[in-house]
């Protein structure tokens, strides 16, 4: 149903984009920036998953002190007219790498309160948002966090909150295959794969959306959306090839 969607969306912009902003001069300029802010969007969603989740295991009170080294090289690039919008997205980004390091840290084999400790910035987010404040940053977060809702949704739908606490729990390597065998032969099952296609459609079409937007936070939140299946698609490949 949505196979389109991406190619129409396109079409859509360029031809909006292109009435919005042809006679300013800054068209191709303002497109980059659009293309720039949703690309890192979806680098930062991969961060967290590939690059925090090892180092919040080994060392959970370096990973939560480093959400201050993100606070502080946000407010700094914010502080400047040229690196404002990095700043904005540097920002809620730290949002994320706080839950992160709270929940990888010391809770992970707690499925239960994953959704819970990721949204800790929620209230603070929605509260910039009423009054206009830091767009990019706060999109981004909470386009993170619907991808993160999507994911775990999928867990409880085809039964692998079990497999997860399993795999939290242990220590040798070698006893976390058959978990994860076990976990890939329930997904292959048409209850999982169902599930799969209809969340994956989702994610493509609320991404789509927010891409008719032409604005940076909108494609700020669509990036952090659309990344959500790639980093769940390589997990699944890791896990297939364990």
């Amino acid at each position: 149903m949505f196979s389109s969607l991406p190619l129409q969306t396109l079409d859509f912009i360029r031809k909006r984009y292109t009435e919005r902003f042809l006679d300013s001069g800054s068209t191709s300029q303002f497109f980059s920036q659009l293309i720039l802010i949703s690309l890192v969007s979806a680098f930062l969603v991969s961060v967290p998953v590939f690059i925090q989740t090892p180092l919040v295991r080994a060392f959970p009170w370096l990973s939560l002190l480093l959400t201050g080294g993100w606070v502080g090289l946000g407010i700094f690039l914010l502080k400047r007219p040229k690196t404002e919008n990095w700043g904005d997205l540097l920002l809620g980004f730290s949002w994320s790498w706080l839950a992160g390091s709270i929940y990888w840290g010391w809770w992970r084999w707690e499925p239960f309160i994953h959704l819970p400790i990721e949204s800790i910035g929620v209230p603070f987010a929605c509260w910039c948002l009423w009054r206009g404040w830091g767009k990019i940053g706060n999109w981004f977060y909470l386009g993170s966090l619907f991808g993160t809702a999507i994911t775990d949704l999928y867990f409880y739908l085809t039964g692998l909150i079990p497999h997860w606490r399993q795999l939290m729990q242990v220590v040798d390597p070698a006893l976390a295959r058959p978990i994860l065998q076990n976990a890939i032969a329930q997904i292959h099952t048409p209850w999982g794969i169902s599930w799969a296609i209809v969340l994956v459609n989702l994610l493509i079409a609320v991404g789509s959306l927010s891409l008719q937007k032409v604005e940076l936070h909108r494609w700020a939140f669509a990036g952090a959306v659309l990344s959500t299946i790639l980093v769940d698609s390589l997990f699944f490949i890791a896990a297939s090839m364990s």
